[in-house]
């Protein structure tokens, strides 16, 4: 009986695949607290999303949080909402975040799943002006 031939065992600590994490390098908001504090704070809405900016301590890193309410979908479509929100998140926001202030992104019905990404990020970019404080 004939034997396949061995090939060698990968070197699995050079090309393993990085941990599946948020690869946003902010840390994230988790508690329902900081979600309903941002409720009461100034907020943007852009076609594909709203933003909420609320204020912590000032000597605190900004922070980012996603939601999605069940009007935006099934779990598959919440997901994808939030996969999208998260990579204009970290394409921005670890430019323009304020130190000391939650980001918070909340998902719309059909629109955050479908805006061309160029887009997304525009609207991202006029929200941060907007609760910034500048002209824009």
């Amino acid at each position: 009986m004939l034997k396949p031939p061995q090939t060698p065992a990968p070197d699995r600590s050079e090309s393993a695949a990085p941990a599946a994490v948020s690869a946003c390098p902010l840390p994230t908001v988790t508690q329902r607290r900081d979600f309903q504090r941002a409720n009461r704070a100034p907020r943007v809405s852009t076609p594909a999303f709203v933003l909420q900016m609320s204020p912590t301590a000032p000597e605190g890193p900004a922070r980012v949080g996603f939601t999605c309410s069940k009007k935006v979908g099934n779990a598959v479509a919440r997901n994808r909402a939030k996969r999208r929100l998260r990579e204009i998140a970290r394409m921005r926001l670890p430019l323009r975040a304020l130190p000391g202030h939650d980001y918070i992104f909340i998902g719309r019905r059909d629109e955050t799943a479908a805006r061309p990404m160029h887009q997304m990020l525009a609207d991202l970019d006029r929200a941060l002006d907007t609760l910034h404080g500048r002209k824009g």
